[in-house]
């Protein structure tokens, strides 16, 4: 069975948050909203990964997404993203027995892209040598730091790993 319409339902809440702005320096209302979703208290702190954090656990509530990774919403809860650490995501995946892929490997849409300069993001579409992503805390000239959520094109040369939360 394929699990497409579930991982395009975590694409489909990273855009609805496209267009967010931080308010201040790594803080805002909805900023705010994101880093909760992590084990880390307050705010201030770069928010890429807490923006995944938020999305991961937002999709969690959906009856489709729970059913697809067989798990209750309780065990989906213990199971999810926590860590403001983009790099730390890898580790995450690995103890919870996900697929991490290699810079060179074919991605489906609703990947998670960890950059090999500290950042996270949502693959999109993969179009070869340039992914289309969904990213917090970034800009529109290219940096990992920014103000907000945006539709990023970026080179796959700058991917460190990618994370599969689903099988096909």
């Amino acid at each position: 069975m394929s699990t497409l319409a579930v991982r395009h339902k975590l694409i489909a809440i990273a855009q609805q948050e496209v267009g967010v702005r931080e308010v201040g320096n790594n803080t805002g209302k909805r900023v705010r909203e994101y880093q909760a979703a992590t084990n880390l208290g307050g705010t201030g702190w770069a928010w890429c990964a807490a923006f995944i954090c938020w999305i991961v656990r937002e999709w969690g509530k959906d009856k489709a997404t729970l059913e697809a990774l067989e798990m209750t919403p309780a065990q989906f809860e213990a199971w999810r993203p926590k860590t403001a650490g983009a790099w730390d995501y890898e580790t995450w995946a690995r103890r919870k027995g996900l697929e991490v892929l290699p810079e060179d490997a074919p991605l489906r849409d609703g990947d998670i892209i960890i950059f090999d300069m500290s950042h996270i993001g949502l693959v999109v579409t993969d179009t070869g040598e340039t992914i289309r992503t969904i990213e917090g805390n970034t800009n529109s000239v290219g940096s990992r730091d920014g103000g907000g959520v945006m539709l990023k094109h970026r080179p796959r040369s700058i991917a460190k790993c990618f994370i599969r939360l689903l099988p096909p």
